[in-house]
Parts: structure tokens; C-alpha cells; sequence
């Protein structure tokens, strides 16, 4: 799937993911809300998050190789 195909469905809740990447990344979803200390959630802009197999989560920006990769799929996570 190109970045194209898979964009829509992550803009609809999806997490997706590279098959060219190591495996060390799980899969990338988009975020619109952050979590503040005393639990409140805030609506900011959308951005995207990265689950990694050991760090948790990471802020996530598309390279060019990544926007033009045919390589991407969705991911279903439990």
C-alpha cells in the first residue's frame, strides 16, 4: 500500500506500519488530544505517535522515503 492508500484509514482510528522497517517499530497511529498530569485530556492539532516494541511512544514525522513507499499495511493491535 502506498502512503496515500493507507492515510485515509489512519485518519479513521487504523495504525499502520512499514514492512521495510526493522520490526522494532510496531506501527504509527494519529493522535488529536494529549493527556495532562491531572488526567484531563486536551484537543490539539493532529500528530502522529510511534509505538516502538521497547520505548513506548514516540512523536512520528514521515520522511520523503516513507511518503513514497509501497510498503506501508494496517496493523491490528489488542
Amino acid at each position: 500500500m502506498t502512503f496515500e492508500e493507507v492515510l485515509p484509514q489512519i485518519k479513521k482510528g487504523a495504525k499502520a506500519v512499514r514492512t521495510g522497517w526493522s520490526g522494532f517499530e510496531l506501527y504509527i497511529e494519529l493522535r488529536d488530544e494529549i493527556g495532562t498530569s491531572d488526567g484531563t485530556f486536551l484537543q490539539v492539532t493532529p500528530y502522529f505517535l510511534i509505538k516502538t516494541s521497547d520505548e513506548g511512544y514516540s512523536m512520528f514525522s514521515p520522511t520523503p522515503c516513507d511518503v513514497l513507499a509501497t510498503d506501508w499495511k494496517i496493523v491490528t493491535t489488542d
